[in-house]
């Protein structure tokens, strides 16, 4: 049993996260960490490999970036240094620097706790808003698909959801949910835009589908979307009954707007000094600009040059700071929620460890008997008649049915004492 155990049984103290989030980085800095859909499988891969990591998860949304970890063996003190070099080996030693230094790690339960504050909007910059709920399983599914993630990951996060969906039931924290995406309404809103406002809208995912959806709602209807790929934007510009563009044309487009949403992966700014002057058409009017992509889409020098009236991530979060105060008094009951689901977790950890150390014993008995009757016993097998070999049939599948769950009731209470 000793040897099952060493040879199956992961520990906790092999969980690890590495986090970016809006507390400690400034929302425009994390786009440094973003990763391009069309590269997640290759560069996730190449890290795993790179850092022997045994399972690897990838979150990513508008204010944080997290790794979710399991290590072979406990990190070591170089495991930073060589995790951000493997991360983007294109990198230079400032960017490298300023990954160590503004990274946060958590390990362990500490590592746990975190990441149920963070599904449970705990630590979102909207407290209570539940898209990151969907972000966090989205994240596992894509983990689980491009086969990074395992069985530990696989029951961290079943336990991260139901702590969450505890969270959001029984208590008020979600009262009145504030998203980024209603905030960014708000401002909108009290800018006392007109309901046939023309937008251009550049990028078609998961916020800027949200957002789209959130104007129709409540009367917007002219607009024109602009995306990398058209095809992936059909679905939306059905919905919206908007024209789909692809972005390369977006510099010809000459049909005006008067407010621009925007929010893409890309790397670097989306809408330059150029292409804003080209999209004005002539036309003087100060214009809205909603800008939720990290890293910013539209460059600073527009802000300098035009001075539109902009909504963004910065200006959103100082909104979230008064809300999270709003939210304060919830705190108590949902951190009783995750303490409760901590102590949960860890009774169903330890069950899983002994469920994967002990599941080789059933087989391993099977073939114990098959080599008994064929090969140990082969001969006395022989001699035996119809009648008494049915009797002995029935007497070792009583055996090993019944009078098996003695020797495994024991080994899990050893295996239970060393995992606790």
């Amino acid at each position: 049993m000793r040897n099952l155990h060493s040879e199956n049984v992961t520990h906790m103290k092999n969980f690890k996260i590495i986090a970016f989030t809006h507390h400690t980085v400034g929302v425009e800095s994390i786009g440094q960490l973003h990763i391009q859909d069309d590269e997640v499988a290759a560069r996730l891969e190449f890290l795993k490999q790179s850092c022997k990591l045994t399972e690897l998860m990838y979150l990513s949304t508008c204010n944080r970036v997290e790794f979710l970890l399991i290590t072979s063996e406990p990190a070591h003190s170089n495991f930073l240094h060589n995790f951000f070099k493997a991360f983007n080996p294109a990198w230079t030693e400032e960017q490298h620097a300023w990954a160590m230094s503004h990274a946060r790690e958590f390990d362990n339960e500490d590592a746990l706790e975190h990441l149920f504050n963070v599904a449970s909007s705990l630590d979102s910059l909207v407290v209570g808003e539940r898209e990151i709920i969907t972000q966090v399983r989205n994240s596992y599914e894509k983990s689980r698909e491009l086969h990074l993630s395992g069985d530990l990951i696989r029951i961290i996060i079943k336990q991260t959801i139901e702590t969450a969906k505890r969270v959001y039931t029984e208590t008020n924290v979600t009262l009145n949910p504030v998203s980024i995406v209603s905030l960014a309404f708000r401002r909108l809103r009290d800018l006392n835009v007109k309901l046939d406002a023309r937008f251009i809208i550049i990028g078609s995912g998961v916020t800027n589908a949200a957002m789209s959806k959130y104007l129709k709602k409540h009367g917007f209807h002219n607009f024109v979307i602009f995306n990398r790929t058209p095809a992936n934007a059909l679905k939306l510009g059905e919905e919206l009954n908007a024209p789909v563009h692809a972005l390369t044309e977006l510099e010809h487009y000459k049909g005006g707007f008067d407010v621009l949403l925007t929010c893409t992966g890309a790397a670097k700014s989306v809408v330059t000094p150029d292409l804003y002057t080209s999209l004005l058409n002539g036309d003087t009017s100060r214009k809205v600009v909603i800008d939720l992509a990290i890293p910013n889409d539209l460059d600073a020098a527009v802000v300098r040059q035009f001075d539109p009236q902009l909504i963004s991530i910065n200006t959103i979060q100082e909104i979230a700071n008064k809300n999270l105060a709003e939210r304060e008094k919830e705190m108590d009951s949902c951190k009783l929620i995750v303490a409760e689901n901590i102590a949960l977790f860890r009774q169903n950890f330890k069950t899983r460890q002994v469920e994967l150390a002990m599941s080789e014993v059933p087989k391993r008995v099977k073939e114990i008997r098959a080599l008994a009757m064929s090969e140990v016993f082969a001969k006395d097998m022989e001699i035996l008649d119809s009648q008494s070999k049915e009797t002995l049939e029935k007497i070792l599948d009583y055996m090993e049915k019944k009078y098996i769950s003695v020797p495994m009731k024991l080994a899990r209470n050893i295996l239970m004492e060393e995992i606790a």
